[in-house]
């Protein structure tokens, strides 16, 4: 008897101070992981994820959003001729074995980085579009900062560890998000072989989720020897579009186990939730000096979609709070307060309330022809 009631203690203790929740998967290997959904760029789940680390090829996220962008900039174009340098020769790794003088069309290429991971393919089109990998690496760091990546920092294209080479897995699940806006890739994302060179060079995609992941669109592995294995993916169904990320994990499965743990947990258990306005909360806020008393306060982002815990939409609460008053002038947009959302006590949304009008500052003349009027009318 004394047994079983120790047994019982111990176990209400430990769902007390261990209560089930999603298991952190930096446990099992990775070093850092999140989870997001790409659409708000909410965080479902997180395990260091603003750790700075080496992230091998998860790297050439950012070289294949640049040339995304080049593409629809009309400053590369798919059938572009490219011819290899000798710096080609220095990329060792996953390689297709370009030789100096080779030339191959900027699509195959691309599928070659997409695919296999190809260090020598994303050099080659790195000089292509900017005339060298250093200027390349240039335009990839300003493109972190206006991203808001600001703590990532890169030294290559393509993912070889230095010291000054390092990102984050917040970092890279803002960056693989910007990415998967573009369709231009996605076929080659859920290839999984592909031949080059009319059959001589096989690529095999290094994602292996690609073929057995309900939903996924595509992703991007890495794997050195300081950074481990690496993996951003991102799998959509319904109507939410989620991004796992997972770094320094042990071994190439462990990667993989990561990332489909948290994406099963993103789809299982979270959805889409567009909030509410009430507009009896939006009363005209007092205005003085102005050509109008008040102005009408409006949510900057009414409309606009977050992500909560499944069955929990009839729990959803709302705040509101706004200044006391404003001075003239107004301008429309103006800052008037804050609209949140809460989900079990979370802000899971946020807007800010502003101005529906511009309100201008009363001058002399303005008054002087208001009495003029009502003399005239009386």
């Amino acid at each position: 008897m004394r047994r079983t009631v120790c047994f019982i203690i111990v176990t209400a203790l430990l769902i007390l101070f261990f209560p089930l929740c999603p298991v952190s998967h930096a446990e099992g290997g990775a070093r850092a992981e999140i989870l997001i959904e790409a659409d708000t760029m909410q965080v479902l789940s997180s395990s260091q994820s603003d750790l700075k680390l080496p992230m091998a090829s998860v790297t050439k996220v950012m070289s294949l959003l640049l040339w995304a962008e080049d593409i629809e900039s009309g400053k590369l174009a798919l059938e572009d001729t490219v011819k290899a340098t000798s710096a080609v020769q220095d990329a060792d790794g996953s390689i297709i074995w370009l030789e100096p003088g080779e030339e191959m069309t900027a699509a195959e290429l691309l599928e070659a980085v997409i695919i296999a991971s190809a260090n020598d393919a994303c050099i080659a089109l790195a000089e292509h579009t900017d005339g060298s990998e250093a200027q390349f690496v240039r335009r990839m760091n300003l493109r972190a900062k206006e991203l808001g990546m600001n703590d990532t920092h890169y030294t290559n294209c393509v993912g070889y560890d230095d010291n000054g080479h390092y990102s984050t897995a917040r970092d890279i699940a803002v960056v693989a998000a910007e990415l998967m806006k573009h369709e231009v890739y996605h076929g080659w994302m859920l290839t999984w072989m592909d031949y080059l060179r009319d059959g001589a060079t096989q690529l095999v995609n290094t994602n292996k989720m690609v073929r057995y992941y309900d939903g996924i669109i595509g992703g991007k592995t890495g794997t050195t020897d300081n950074a481990g294995c690496c993996l951003t993916v991102c799998a959509e169904r319904g109507d939410m579009r989620l991004i796992a990320v997972v770094l320094g994990c042990e071994d190439d499965d462990a990667r993989f186990d990561s990332a489909e743990a948290l994406l099963d947990y993103g789809f299982g258990s979270f959805e889409k939730f567009t909030p509410e306005t009430d507009s009896s909360r939006l009363a005209p806020i007092p205005v003085t000096h102005g050509t109008s008393n008040s102005v009408l306060p409006i949510v900057q982002q009414n409309g606009s979609e977050c992500i909560i815990k499944k069955g929990s939409a009839s729990a959803v609460e709302y705040e509101y709070s706004f200044v006391e008053q404003a001075e003239a002038p107004v301008k429309k947009g103006q800052f008037l307060g804050e609209y949140l959302v809460l989900s079990d006590g979370v802000s899971v949304f946020r807007s800010d309330i502003v101005a529906a009008d511009d309100i201008e500052r009363i001058s002399f003349w303005y008054c002087f022809l208001n009495v003029l009027y009502g003399l005239v009318n009386m």
